[in-house]
């Protein structure tokens, strides 16, 4: 299976999760590439126009991982505009994850959450899989539990 690693990463950390997610997903025989959603500049909090340097097409996938940190307790305004401005996610299967700094779940992981499942699931997307990472010292053993469980999703 061809499986396109979606991801939006400003500081790194989401960007190393998804690197660890192609390890495996490669370890079980499968075609897999990362590929960054670049804005052009810097996005404010909250911005709704985003403009894109690198936007990945994602036609050629079966299936599709996103992932996106956490950006004033919302998902990340470039992910989301990438997400809202992909035309069909027909018959394809994804999982979504965020990665955030704050532990408590009012910090806006679930709702970063809840917001990539809509968009995808308005575009005729499969949501088979979603996992919040929280940036601490527990967050290995989070990142570990996150690729074993999407590691059989596809």
């Amino acid at each position: 299976m061809r499986i396109g690693i979606i991801v939006y990463s400003k500081t790194e950390n989401t960007y190393s999760v998804a690197e660890k997610l192609q390890e495996k997903f490669q370890e079980s025989g499968h075609e897999v590439e990362i590929e960054m959603v670049v804005p052009a500049g810097d996005v404010p909090p909250r911005a709704k126009n985003v403009e894109f340097q690198s936007k990945p097409e994602i036609e050629s996938y079966d299936a599709l991982v996103f992932g996106s940190p956490v950006h004033a307790f919302s998902l990340a305004p470039p992910m989301n505009a990438y997400l809202e401005q992909i035309d069909s996610l027909q018959n394809k299967k994804i999982a979504c994850f965020v990665t955030k700094g704050l532990r408590f779940n009012w910090t806006g992981g679930n709702q970063a959450i809840g917001k990539m499942k809509k968009i995808c699931e308005s575009k005729g997307g499969k949501v088979v899989g979603t996992d919040i990472v929280v940036w601490n010292k527990n967050k290995d053993a989070k990142i570990d539990e996150l690729v074993r469980k999407f590691s059989v999703l596809f």
